[in-house]
């Protein structure tokens, strides 16, 4: 059986794998274009990429994947299924019609919530406790498609979007080949998705990772989990910006007229931070700019804080 994937990012990886060391042929990659990143802004291959070349796997990275002269490629590839996992831009009706028995995609969420481009990060910020893996066949409007299996899964409190992300993409290429083997054998059900119940999970942008200090902590926490490992909780001490990578709740404050933001004093490894509504945040990891990460009572002790100290901008 003949299989076209498209991917780009991590979370493809496995999907790619489970297919490499299975009984299905894949014909082709397609991923997004090489990008330019680090010091030097040199041209980095994606892991999906890397992969397939690794397989000796023939491997495109189109612009634009809707441009009609692509469509004669899929075509020749002759693909009994397209798999889709992350990749990244919206795919036309013809290549979706190409996929002589279904064109599949794995989702990382249980589906109809979280339809978009970010499910996992707005599973953790909105401070959801389960989240899960949905395999679908694929429509041309976005993630609409009929259900055809899920697994569930929990959402600790502590676990950062990388972390859960790498949970899923396993989880997902659990399920893709036995997705895969059941529509070849016709025994599949497919269950339509009830709209009603869509939430969605548009895409992420840096700014969207300021903190604002008179939140809730819980609300910041969750913002810091699910922007670790990108675009990276962020605010500013002494006109230095500093990036939060991992925090922890604490007890309420009894402090209440102290300012969102106030440094409350020092706990084993990091640091109390006041928050809204006399709620507190310890924070245990964080990156200063041009500096290495370090425990949040590493920079505190560094930079000579004192209790009540304002050391956040409260609000933004």
């Amino acid at each position: 059986m003949r299989v076209v994937f498209l991917g780009t990012p991590d979370f493809a990886v496995p999907s790619l794998q489970a297919l490499l060391t299975s009984s299905y042929k894949v014909r082709a990659v397609f991923c997004q274009p090489d990008k330019p990143s680090g010091r030097g802004q040199k041209p980095h291959a994606p892991p999906v990429k890397l992969l397939a070349q690794s397989a000796g796997i023939p491997v495109f990275q189109p612009e634009k994947i809707r441009a009609p002269e692509h469509q004669p490629i899929f075509q020749s590839l002759r693909p009994d299924f397209i798999v889709v996992v992350a990749y990244g831009q919206i795919l036309p009706g013809w290549l979706l019609q190409a996929a002589r028995i279904a064109p599949v995609n794995v989702h990382g969420s249980l589906l109809p919530a979280y339809r978009g481009a970010a499910p996992i990060t707005w599973a953790i910020l909105n401070g959801e406790t389960t989240t899960g893996i949905t395999t679908m066949i694929m429509e041309e409007t976005l993630d609409t498609g009929p259900i055809l299996l899920k697994r569930e899964i929990q959402i600790s409190k502590s676990i950062t979007q990388g972390e859960l992300s790498a949970i899923l993409a396993q989880e997902g290429a659990n399920l893709l080949i036995p997705t895969l083997n059941c529509l070849r054998e016709g025994t599949l059900a497919r269950v339509m998705q009830n709209s009603s119940l869509a939430t969605w999970a548009p895409r992420i942008h840096k700014e969207m990772a300021l903190i604002a200090w008179d939140r809730k902590a819980i609300e910041i926490h969750n913002m810091v989990r699910a922007f670790n490992p990108w675009p990276v909780a962020f605010s500013s001490y002494a006109g230095i910006k500093v990036q939060i990578y991992r925090t922890a709740l604490a007890d309420p404050s009894h402090e209440t007229d102290l300012a969102p933001g106030t440094f409350l004093g020092y706990t084993k490894t990091g640091i109390l931070v006041q928050c809204g509504v006399g709620t507190r945040l310890e924070i245990l990891e964080l990156q200063p700019a041009s500096r290495k990460r370090m425990s949040g009572r590493d920079f505190a002790v560094g930079n000579r804080l004192s209790r009540n100290l304002p050391m956040f901008p409260p609000s933004n």
